[in-house]
């Protein structure tokens, strides 16, 4: 018998917001530079190439913790760090090798947003 995968991809990923709409929308919209699709007074939701990132006033208290760590894929972690630095994100670390399979390295940037959500930056870099 053949088992057939009944999720076909993300559709959506909810992050939630402490209070303050207007502060997550000008992290997510002006620092990392996610297109703005639409927003209301309790949501806003933005592109992240074709999965939409939702961010969210949680609705009960169940809601209201911190999210998953979303991993952002960058081209280069080392400009795109210094960027992000530049603008003021809130850096946890450096980026960093967290692992190596044949000529490419999996490198990490760990970063928390205004409502303080971890989150990463990721990339893959040929080693010479």
């Amino acid at each position: 018998m053949t088992q057939h995968t009944i999720i076909q991809k993300i559709g959506q990923i909810s992050v939630p917001v402490r209070e303050d709409m207007e502060r997550a929308i000008h992290f997510y919209k002006e620092l990392l530079g996610l297109p703005l699709l639409f927003s209301t007074s309790t949501m806003a939701f933005f592109d992240c190439q074709g999965i939409r990132l939702l961010l969210s006033l949680p609705e009960k208290e169940q809601f209201a913790h911190a999210s998953s760590v979303i991993y952002f894929q960058v081209e280069d972690i080392q400009a795109s760090f210094a960027a992000l630095n530049d603008k003021g994100v809130a850096f946890i670390d450096e980026p960093h090798a967290v692992a190596k399979m044949g000529d490419t390295e999996t490198w990490m940037v760990f970063f928390k947003d205004t409502e303080n959500n971890i989150h990463a930056l990721m990339s893959e870099v040929k080693v010479k």
